[in-house]
């Protein structure tokens, strides 16, 4: 009883090594892209109206956790004590002071009044935090860009923010495509003058 010995085909082969590329290729975009998303960014929806209207409900972005230092004008992504995620946009930082002039709904830093062309409407609601305030080392200040309808650094139950609670900063709005993008592109200059692979909602 003999037995057939198939031919080789050397296209069949380089085939089959093609495909071994591939998959090793693949496999190893994978690991990287979950080191990525672990290690340096989280992807984040948007709950709720507070930031509009530079957000909406519903928005998804890229949140750097790496190697971020908070500056004036970014949004943050925040955990509160009750593990509460925020978003929020920096308005002040350690030493500085604000004071709010809420009958014209007006924000100063340091005695300056700011240029906000982020926000939707003036900043006419106070809370239970009183003005003027400085804000403590180590902490920042934060506000919505809805500004009377979020709820934010002036109530203190969200009062000024330590670092350590800052997750890391908003750079990038990828949901719904029609807005796809950068989310400072259209402010140059003004907001400083004036994952694990969950989607985390943030309010």
């Amino acid at each position: 009883m003999g037995i057939e010995i198939p031919k080789y085909d050397p296209s069949a082969f380089s085939l089959g090594r093609e495909l071994l590329e591939w998959l090793e290729s693949i496999t190893f975009a994978g690991v990287v892209a979950f080191f990525l998303f672990t290690f340096v960014v989280r992807l984040v929806t948007v709950e709720g109206h507070s930031m509009q209207p530079t957000l909406e409900e519903h928005d998804r972005l890229v949140i750097q956790t790496i190697n971020y230092e908070p500056e004036l004008g970014d949004i943050v992504v925040i955990k509160l004590p009750d593990e509460r995620p925020l978003i929020k946009r920096i308005i002040a930082m350690e030493g500085q002071t604000i004071d709010i002039d809420f009958d014209n709904g007006i924000v100063y830093r340091d005695g300056e009044m700011l240029e906000e062309p982020y926000i939707l409407e003036p900043t006419y609601r106070s809370k239970d935090v009183e003005f003027p305030a400085t804000v403590p080392e180590g902490c920042i200040f934060v506000m919505g860009d809805n500004r009377n309808h979020s709820s934010d650094s002036r109530e203190a139950a969200v009062g000024m923010v330590p670092l350590e609670r800052v997750v890391g900063k908003a750079v990038f709005r990828f949901m719904p495509l029609e807005t796809i993008g950068g989310l400072y592109d259209n402010l140059e200059g003004s907001a400083q003058t004036g994952v694990g692979m969950e989607l985390v909602p943030v309010e």
